[in-house]
């Protein structure tokens, strides 16, 4: 089974995937942290994920389809993950069945995750969104720019910046 895996190490600003590839690996992250994102036609960049220690990232779409991809996966530290290519997770899968429960697991948990994050994007205020990720989220704070979090939740960075000095005030 071991040889099923493969760590990688990637230095900060590597990418795992870019824009016009096909993911080929399901990775994990073993020590580091990433950002998963989409740059539109006008070259503003949207973070859709962050992805720490015991996470999982990749674009899934991709991955089954085997499709290329319209997102990047960037490291924002160096960082080590083990990575595993969508045949051999598939034989992964049949060899032994209780990772197609932890696999299938994952996967319905990063789907909660989306809708909750759709809802809240049309339902909530972005500062309603940022206390929210500051409470789902509290040890991204010294890892992540503040640059990036505006990225993720949809405003700019100003304004983000004005969200934090009116929740600093008594």
């Amino acid at each position: 089974m071991e040889e099923l895996f493969h760590e990688k190490r990637v230095r900060r600003r590597q990418y795992l995937l870019q824009e016009g590839d096909v993911c080929t690996h399901n990775t994990f992250v073993v020590e580091g942290c990433f950002r998963m994102f989409l740059v539109d036609e006008k070259g503003k960049e949207h973070n859709l994920q962050f992805a720490v220690e015991n996470w999982w990232i990749g674009d899934i779409g991709s991955f089954h389809s085997e499709e290329p991809s319209r997102l990047y996966i960037e490291a924002l530290e160096h960082s080590v993950v083990i990575q595993i290519k969508k045949e051999d997770q598939l034989r992964l899968f049949v060899d032994f069945p209780k990772f197609n429960r932890i696999f299938r697991v994952f996967t319905e948990n990063a789907l909660v995750s989306a809708q909750r994050r759709i809802l809240q994007n049309i339902s909530s205020t972005a500062e309603e969104r940022y206390l929210d990720f500051l409470k789902r989220h509290p040890d991204f704070f010294n890892r992540i720019s503040n640059v990036q979090i505006a990225s993720y939740l949809g405003v700019t960075p100003e304004f983000l910046s004005t969200i934090r000095k009116r929740l600093a005030k008594p």
